[in-house]
């Protein structure tokens, strides 16, 4: 099989030739036909995916990918949901959109080699070991230390927030290598095993009962070298590699038309009051309208960004994308609760205090899904850290100031 085309994709002029978006289809009906998604194990099909290059296809060969633009990785994905197969980003969310890409950009032949295939078809589940107590909007203030005894690194510490530790294989953690010199510049990243002596994993419980989130304690635990990812000190590179993929992840996917929580609220909508020519119903109405607009307004900025977006690390606009998802998320389960009238208060009791085993199912209750997405403006990056991202990187606004720049870390004052 030849793609037989130009450099930018286009039809060559070989007789025979195939364009990319073709040669992707094949691809995929092959893959659809050997391994029918509804009596083939996911993991199985998962792999079968990767080895044809199926899994990111803007990633070079052999890695998962085919080497083609970034935009035909929708075209592969919106052409095997509606095959019914399984997804990567739904069984890792943390691996499949942050540390792969991440890996990719900073990680050794065999670093790749070896995790790749497993995080993509979560064999290997993966979280994010960055936000401490101490240090969450001020990431590079962080504490944890990683020291160096001979070929292995010594991590003592504490993480936050950590999401699907309880659940991860492997951990990307940032930690502190040289407290002597400024504090984004002693950060070296590391891929820590999370079966590891010395790791204590603790769940915290959310409001919805739920431990989606954890802490994660570091006592003497030793990280050989060889899976240390990028450069000593150049640990602040890496995690802005991870995080401009982390905003893209969360609130960078191109949904349907009237799809997610603005879905909800015209079901109750309908449900409750149409046809009621009361003030207050024509008041839920208006929300109504100004939400949908909202909603829509993100989808097609998200749908612009992702046809702009080339291979690498994506740019600001994930933090556009990020910031309306968050926000848009939660007015729109507040306008929910609202059209629930006086039911919108009771919240039911059934909800246990549990360990979830899958991160990404939607919440069938309106009200779970209303106290779930308070944590959208946090997890990932504030709102209001996006606003000054957005502010100075797009706008071009004076920065805020910074009086410990040039201070070696351990000098600076902290509580």
């Amino acid at each position: 099989m030849t793609t037989g085309t130009s450099g930018r994709g286009e039809p060559g002029s070989e007789p025979g030739s195939e364009t990319l978006e073709e040669t992707v289809d094949a691809l995929v009906d092959d893959l659809l036909s050997a391994f029918p998604p509804a009596s083939t194990p996911p993991e199985r099909f998962l792999g079968a995916q990767f080895d044809r290059g199926l899994a990111w296809v803007h990633f070079p060969e052999d890695r998962g990918g085919l080497g083609f633009p970034p935009s035909l990785h929708q075209r592969v994905l919106a052409r095997l949901g509606g095959g019914g197969a399984p997804t990567s980003a739904l069984r890792n969310v943390i691996g499949y959109g942050m540390v792969a890409p991440t890996l990719l950009a900073h990680g050794t032949a065999s670093q790749l080699d070896r995790y790749l295939r497993p995080l993509f078809t979560g064999e290997e589940i993966w979280c994010q070991l960055f936000s401490e107590p101490g240090a969450g909007s001020d990431l590079a203030s962080l504490a944890t230390r990683a020291e160096r005894d001979g070929d292995e690194w010594v991590i003592n510490g504490q993480k936050v927030w950590t999401t699907a530790a309880h659940l991860a294989r492997f951990g990307l953690l940032l930690a502190r290598s040289d407290p002597g010199v400024p504090k984004h510049a002693g950060l070296t990243c590391f891929l820590v095993d999370m079966r590891a002596a010395g790791v204590d994993v603790r769940p915290l419980y959310q409001m919805t009962g739920e431990a989606e989130f954890n802490e994660v304690f570091f006592t003497d635990a030793r990280v050989p070298d060889s899976a240390r990812l990028g450069g000593v000190g150049e640990g602040w590179r890496v995690a802005l590699t991870t995080l401009m993929h982390e905003r893209v992840a969360i609130g960078g996917g191109v949904a349907e038309r009237g799809a997610g929580p603005i879905s909800e609220a015209v079901r109750l909508w309908h449900e409750r009051w149409a046809g009621d020519a009361s003030p207050h119903a024509l008041v839920l109405r208006d929300r109504l309208v100004q939400r949908w607009v909202a909603h829509e307004v993100a989808r097609l900025t998200n749908l612009r960004a992702a046809h702009n977006r080339r291979a690498g690390i994506p740019g600001p606009e994930g933090s556009v994308a990020k910031l309306a998802y968050a926000e848009e998320r939660k007015r729109a389960t507040e306008l929910c609760v609202d059209l629930m009238g006086a039911d919108g208060m009771l919240y039911a009791s059934d909800y246990p205090r549990v360990l979830p085993t899958e991160l990404m199912s939607s919440p069938t209750d309106v009200r779970r899904l209303f106290l779930r997405a308070r944590a959208s403006s946090i997890e990932g990056g504030t709102s209001e850290i996006m606003r000054n991202i957005l502010g100075e990187r797009v706008l071009g606004l004076p920065a805020e100031p910074r009086n410990d720049r040039d201070l070696p870390w351990r000098d600076v004052p902290r509580s």
